[in-house]
Order: C-alpha cells, then sequence, then structure tokens
C-alpha cells in the first residue's frame, strides 16, 4: 500500500518535469515507488513524513544544507526576527554589509564579497566575473559545478553522438553549441592533466575551477601547483567551496589546506537550509564584476544574510568543524566493520564529513537499494553517504550502526541466495550523474 508521500509524487510527476527540482532529491535515486519522498515537519536529525512516521536523518541532511541540523532553534529565531521586520523593501538590509565583514574576517585574503541564493547560481557569477577579470572565455575545471550552460559546455562533442562523455548523465540538450571547447576538464590530484590543457590552449585559458576538496586529501602539492600555474598564465584561480566549505573549519576548506584563491564560492551550509550563496575574493578580480551585469532583486532579501550570519557564528561558536570530524570517521569506521562482520565487501571513503560508501560486486545496485528500504523499515533515511550535522549524536550513530549490522548480514544473505533484486519489490534505484573528480 503506498503512502501519502508516494502518491503526491506520483501527481507531482504530471505537473513537475522530472517531478522534483532537485535531482539527488529524487525519489528514485533512492528507493523507487517506495521513498516517503516529502516531509510534514522536520527537526534536528530527525523527519516526519506525510503519514505522520518519523525517520532519523542518516544521509545527505538537505544535501549538505543543513550543517547543524534541520530546523536549527538560533538561526530561526534569528530569520523569524527578519520576518517580522520585514524580508524585503525599496532599500537595502544592513545584514548584507555585516555578512560581508564577517566573511571577509574569515578569510583575510579576500576583500570584496557579491551574494546569489544557490550553489549553481553563485557558481555561475563566479564564472562570469573571472571571465570578466581575465578577459578570456576558456575555462579548466575539475569537480562537480552545477546545472548551468558554462559547465555543461564541456558535454558538447565534436560531434553529437559524443554528447554526455565527459559527465555521464548530465545532457546538454540546450545548452548553445557555440559554447563547444569553453569548458575542459582535467581530474583531482592529476596536475599534469591541467598542465596539458594549459600547453594546448596557450593564453586562452582566463579561470581554473574547482572543488578545494571532496573525495580525497590534495597529494605531491597538488593545489600549490595548480596556483603556480594560475599565476603563471594569469588565470583566475576560483574555489568552489559549496560542498565543502564549512565542513573543515568556519569558512572555506582552503584555509586548511594552505592554498588562496583568487575567488571562493559558498552556499549550502553557510545559511543553514535557508537560500544564500556569496562569491568573495581579491579585490582587483571582484572589481570586474562593474565591467558586466550580474543583478537580480531576490539577491537582495534579507532572511538569506540573516541566516547566513545566524549560522556561521553559531558554527564558530559551537566548533561544529570537530563535532562533524568525530562522527563521520565513526560513521567511515562502522561502514567498513559492519560490512567485515556481515561478509560483503563494502569500499568506505571520502573526507569524515562528506563520507560515503559502496558495496561492490555485481549486484551492487540491488544491494544499495535493499539497503535503503531495510534502513527505511528501521526508521532510518540513508543514502550512500552521510553528512553529519551539529544535530547528530553519538546516541543516532550507534542507532544507525546496529541497525546496519543487521541490514548487511540480510543483504549478504540476499547476494549468496541470488534475490537480492526480488527481495527490493519494486524497481532498483537508478544510478544519476557520475560527477568528474
Amino acid at each position: 500500500m503506498k503512502g501519502a508521500g508516494q502518491e503526491l509524487y506520483q501527481k507531482a510527476k504530471k505537473m513537475i518535469p522530472g517531478g522534483a527540482q532537485l535531482l539527488s532529491k529524487r525519489p528514485e535515486m533512492f528507493l523507487p515507488d517506495q521513498w516517503p519522498s516529502y516531509f510534514s515537519r522536520v527537526r534536528g536529525a530527525e523527519v516526519w513524513d506525510l503519514d505522520g512516521n518519523r525517520y532519523i536523518d542518516m544521509g545527505n541532511n538537505g544535501v549538505g544544507a543543513c550543517i547543524l541540523g534541520a530546523a536549527d532553534p538560533d538561526v530561526d529565531a534569528a530569520v523569524g526576527r527578519a520576518i517580522s521586520q520585514g524580508a524585503m523593501s525599496s532599500l537595502m538590509c544592513p545584514e548584507e554589509v555585516e555578512l560581508a565583514e564577517l566573511l571577509i574576517e574569515l578569510h583575510p585574503w579576500a576583500h570584496m564579497v557579491r551574494y546569489g541564493r544557490g550553489g549553481g547560481e553563485v557558481m555561475a557569477i563566479a564564472v562570469r566575473i573571472a571571465r570578466a577579470a581575465s578577459g578570456r572565455d576558456r575555462v579548466a575545471f575539475c569537480g562537480y559545478h552545477g546545472w548551468q550552460d558554462w559547465y555543461l559546455a564541456a558535454n558538447l562533442g565534436e560531434e553529437k553522438a559524443l554528447d554526455g562523455h565527459l559527465l555521464a548523465g548530465l545532457e546538454p540538450a540546450g545548452v548553445p553549441r557555440g559554447l563547444q571547447g569553453t569548458a575542459l576538464p582535467f581530474n583531482y590530484n592529476r596536475i599534469k592533466e591541467l598542465q596539458a590543457l594549459v600547453d594546448r590552449y596557450s593564453g586562452e585559458i582566463g579561470a581554473i575551477v574547482m572543488e578545494s576538496i571532496r573525495d580525497r586529501y590534495p597529494e605531491n602539492g597538488f593545489l600549490n601547483r595548480v596556483r603556480e600555474i594560475a599565476d603563471k598564465i594569469k588565470a583566475v584561480l576560483v574555489f568552489d567551496e559549496v560542498s565543502a566549505g564549512f565542513r573543515l573549519c568556519t569558512g572555506g576548506a582552503h584555509l586548511v589546506l594552505g592554498v588562496e584563491p583568487d575567488l571562493a564560492v559558498f552556499a549550502k551550509a553557510m545559511s543553514n537550509g535557508y537560500p544564500m550563496g556569496a562569491v568573495i575574493g581579491r579585490r582587483e578580480v571582484m572589481e570586474a564584476a562593474q565591467k558586466t551585469f550580474i543583478s537580480s532583486t531576490y539577491w537582495t532579501d534579507r532572511l538569506g544574510p540573516t541566516a547566513a550570519l545566524a549560522t556561521i557564528r553559531k558554527h564558530r561558536d559551537r566548533n561544529v568543524p570537530a563535532h562533524l570530524d568525530r562522527l563521520g570517521k565513526k560513521v567511515l569506521a562502522g561502514w567498513r566493520e559492519a560490512g567485515q562482520r556481515a561478509g560483503l565487501k563494502v569500499e568506505a571513503g571520502g573526507i569524515p564529513p562528506l563520507g560515503h560508501f559502496t558495496i561492490q560486486g555485481e549486484e551492487s545496485l540491488a544491494a544499495h537499494t535493499l539497503f535503503v528500504k531495510l534502513m527505511l523499515e528501521r526508521g532510518i533515511l540513508s543514502a550512500r553517504g552521510f553528512y553529519p550535522t551539529l544535530a547528530h549524536n553519538d546516541e543516532y550513530v550507534d542507532g544507525y550502526i546496529e541497525a546496519m549490522d543487521d541490514v548487511f548480514s540480510i543483504i549478504a544473505k540476499a547476494m549468496a541466495k541470488g534475490t537480492i533484486a526480488e527481495e527490493v519489490q519494486g524497481p532498483l534505484a537508478h544510478t544519476g550523474f557520475q560527477r568528474l573528480t
């Protein structure tokens, strides 16, 4: 019997292309036809669906946005006060200046700030500024950076048959073919790939765009060498901190890694679930924003900056990164040890605040789908990764690992019997797009 969430999603798919606004929230990515899909209320690490069922979120917690936990009382109180005073006006809100001061305080290398309200949006702003500053069109990039044309242009092959070969699952339909060759990919920790692009497109690359860190730490001075190349070719170095930012420290992960970019981009965790994004950078680069047109009404609302101020201050006061690191390491170890106890081949990786795991084998997709189903039956929202929040504690994590022990054992037996797909009792999860790293 389908619940209210599954029924609502079927209705949504008739009116909303794809059924959802975000690929990584589609039910098909987790448990097709059985995922609860919608929440009625949420608090901390706990979620209630439309049927009143309560779950512990041991998955991605708002796709990484809710770093303090969902509906954090301090952030919500600050936003509530802002709402009572009005969220939008013909005048500007003073909080945007206050937030700029705080972001520059956290990042002494930066001098100026511009805002948006979402990760893909602020990445597009950063690339526009970088191109305006350098006067060059080509962008060398590493990692995932959103949905905008500048990025998906990487999938425009010389022939249409090749479209999608660089970032599997991300179709470039609707992206002007005139952008072909403007987005040039290289892989993390492979400096020779970047150097090869520089050699091939000498004098044409205006920006190098990359996540400062994602799945693994830089090796052999990788980030320093990228910085050196950017300086040599006079390209703008842009660090995408949308996912990694505020995980390793209060601010950008690059502060811990010891390499300063020319621009850094934030969203997600900086405002704990309220729409907010920022581009910070060196004055000589940021001033190029005045040479182009970057402007939007809702970039001036009061709620985003207010939420960001409350989030960042609490994040710093409570030393949230240390908490995320400890719980993240505990879950990483939990995946590996539970796999060993069950006799499953489980590979766990990623930095502790952005950990992920994979059940190895020919039936990996079916195993992950069954994992989500069985954990859901035990009152736990799960995925292939875990993004800890301040609201998570040892009780939640211990309960997750205890349930996982039981579930991994069931999966191992089903794999041995060859019945794993049958036990899902429905379609298998979709794989979505694959990130280029």
